[in-house]
Formats: C-alpha cells, sequence, structure tokens
C-alpha cells in the first residue's frame, strides 16, 4: 500500500453522532448565552443609562415564544439573578419580571408564533408596559414610597424601541438553527 494513502495513527476523528450532539446542544444553549452576553455588554459604563433590563426583556420574550425549548424558566430566572447583579436592582425584580415574562409569552406561544411581525410587536409592547408597571410597583413596595412614574414609562418605549432591531437578528439566527436541524 502506497504510504501516502495510509491513514496516520493518532486519535480518531470524532464520531458524527457526537458532532451533531454538539450541535444540537450549542443550539439549545445559543438564547441563553447569547442573551447574557449582551447583557453583559449591555452594562458597559458608557456614560449612558443602563440598557440592561431593555436587551434583556425582548430576548427573553422571543426566545420564549419561538424557540421556548432552550429558553427555559431555569434560564429566565439565571439571566434575571444576573439582570439584577448588573443593574443592581434590588434583589429577586428582574428574576419575576423575567419569569413572568417568559410565563406568559410560553402559554401564549402558540397564538403569538402564528401572527405577522406588527402583531408580535403590538403583542411585546404589551409585555414592556407590563414589565415596567410590575417594576415600578416592585419598586414602591420595596422602598415604602411612590416612586417617579417617568423612569418606568421610558423604559417602556426603549425596550419596545429595541425589540424590532434585537427581534430582526434573532430571527435569522432562529432561521439559521431551524435550518440546520432540519439537515441534521
Amino acid at each position: 500500500m502506497n504510504p501516502a494513502l495510509r491513514p496516520r495513527p493518532g486519535r480518531p476523528a470524532p464520531a458524527p453522532v457526537f458532532r451533531r450532539r454538539l450541535a444540537a446542544l450549542g443550539r439549545a444553549l445559543f438564547p441563553a448565552v447569547s442573551t447574557a452576553l449582551l447583557m453583559i455588554l449591555a452594562a458597559a459604563p458608557v456614560g449612558l443609562p443602563s440598557t440592561v433590563e431593555a436587551v434583556t426583556l425582548p430576548c427573553v420574550f422571543f426566545w420564549s415564544v419561538f424557540r421556548p425549548g432552550a429558553m427555559s424558566a431555569p434560564a429566565a430566572f439565571a439571566l434575571g439573578l444576573l439582570q439584577d447583579l448588573l443593574t443592581m436592582a434590588p434583589f429577586g425584580t428582574g428574576i419575576l419580571i423575567l419569569l413572568l415574562v417568559h410565563g406568559v409569552a410560553f402559554r401564549f406561544r402558540h397564538f403569538i408564533a402564528r401572527q405577522g411581525f406588527l402583531i408580535v410587536w403590538l403583542a411585546f409592547c404589551l409585555f414592556a408596559i407590563g414589565a415596567a408597571t410590575l417594576d415600578w410597583a416592585l419598586q414602591g413596595l420595596l422602598s415604602l414610597s411612590l416612586p417617579p412614574v417617568m423612569p418606568a414609562a421610558l423604559f417602556s418605549l426603549v425596550t419596545a424601541g429595541f425589540y424590532p432591531v434585537l427581534a430582526l437578528a434573532m430571527t435569522r439566527v432562529h432561521r439559521a438553527m431551524r435550518d440546520a436541524e432540519s439537515l441534521a
């Protein structure tokens, strides 16, 4: 046998099954890990108000609706914990809000996922208003005083404004992941 054609000794190539499992694990972890990285980038001190919550809420909503297996309740809990730590919010407020957003979006995902972008965006705007209202109420309850309404209103507007840009990127990633799954 020609020595150039003989297989070289060493480690065998990984089995295709291992590669498929690794790719599936990557697709399962991508939504939560990419959201966490985006949150960390949003928390960078750039002289502007923190946009951590404004990027977290659209990601949790989107992935809970369109890829609920990858955005589970434990992932939403971990992202809420990271949000509370990054924003120095009262412990548990971000966790509660993200778990509620995840739960409601998961519950209505069959209806929301069949709609066009405008209806999904309007549904998300309702989620943003609800999350801002709940955050405002929790802040008031924990401080035993009535907080100003304007930061909550601004939060819901900024969050609703971030959704189309983030949804465009997440939609492309979701389609690529779906196409990869159909080939596997």
